[in-house]
């Protein structure tokens, strides 16, 4: 390990008192490493909130890097009072890796062209603007995982402007899979309703049965007859008037879903190094 030349480093570690910074892996990692020239890293910490009251600003975690010369290093942190935990989120950019989760409306942007697999959380609404963000930075994403319980603050603003055709086009044009069954109902109307979201014909999708009953009884349908398949439980407690808003889609359980995503996925470790000596 000592004579490496090449390292890229992901992990997700739970902290005690202090997130991982630019000053542990200084003094953890590099410090030892006399031959290393590229390190290129995605390193998530988290602190419950029962563990540290005071946590760092994003400056102070940002400018532990001040050594790292050739790389742009990008900091984010996240604090979740609702379930009492906060989050720093550091990494080497361009970014290496085919996934990035657990993104917030911190969302730093940028230009993500390795990444295939996408997922989404935040205490804090999504709004339309949001969802742009990430076309513009995930331009070849196949899987779009959103969690987010919380009720969009613009919705009538953005219907508006919709009707007006005065918001710019948001399309996820290589997306194959889509999973809503942890969302407020709003992201599922957003996705099958909004005409300014623009879907590929073979989409996969997740969703809340629940959720589904209560988005297609006031709405028309216009996405859902581009679905290859709707994945909700129960399925065969189905309503006739949901079946018809999806006249040519595959409808199948949320068990299923779980299996195509994992046979399509290639396999994913919290902690992984690469090495090159």
């Amino acid at each position: 390990m000592l004579n490496l030349e090449e390292l890229d480093l992901n992990l997700l570690v739970k902290s005690y008192r202090k997130f991982i910074d630019g000053d542990i892996l200084k003094k953890d990692i590099i410090t030892y490493m006399l031959r290393l020239y590229k390190f290129t890293f995605n390193i998530c910490s988290i602190i419950d909130h029962r563990d540290q009251i005071n946590f760092p600003l994003n400056e102070y975690i940002q400018n532990t890097f001040k050594y790292i010369s050739n790389n742009q290093i990008i900091t984010s942190i996240d604090y979740f009072q609702e379930k009492g935990y906060s989050r720093c989120h550091i990494y080497s950019y361009p970014y290496r890796w085919k996934f990035y989760n657990y993104i917030t409306n911190n969302f730093r942007d940028g230009l993500f062209t390795n990444v295939t697999r996408v997922s989404l959380y935040d205490e804090r609404p999504f709004e339309y603007k949001f969802f742009l963000r990430i076309q513009i930075s995930f331009q070849y994403m196949k899987k779009l995982t959103i969690k987010n319980r919380k009720a969009q603050k613009y919705k009538q603003f953005i219907k508006s402007n919709n009707n007006n055709q005065i918001l710019p086009i948001i399309e996820y044009s290589n997306l194959t899979q889509l999973d809503l069954s942890n969302t407020h109902d709003d992201y599922l109307e957003l996705f099958l309703f909004n005409t300014n979201i623009s879907l590929p014909n073979n989409l996969h999708l997740c969703v809340n049965y629940q959720s589904l009953k209560r988005v297609t009884y006031y709405f028309t349908r216009y996405h859902c007859v581009k679905l290859a398949a709707l994945y909700c439980d129960p399925v065969n407690q189905m309503v006739e008037y949901i079946k018809n808003y999806f006249p040519y889609t595959c409808i199948c359980s949320t068990v299923d879903f779980r299996f195509i995503r994992k046979k399509s996925s290639h396999t994913c470790f919290n902690r992984y190094i690469s090495a090159t000596t």
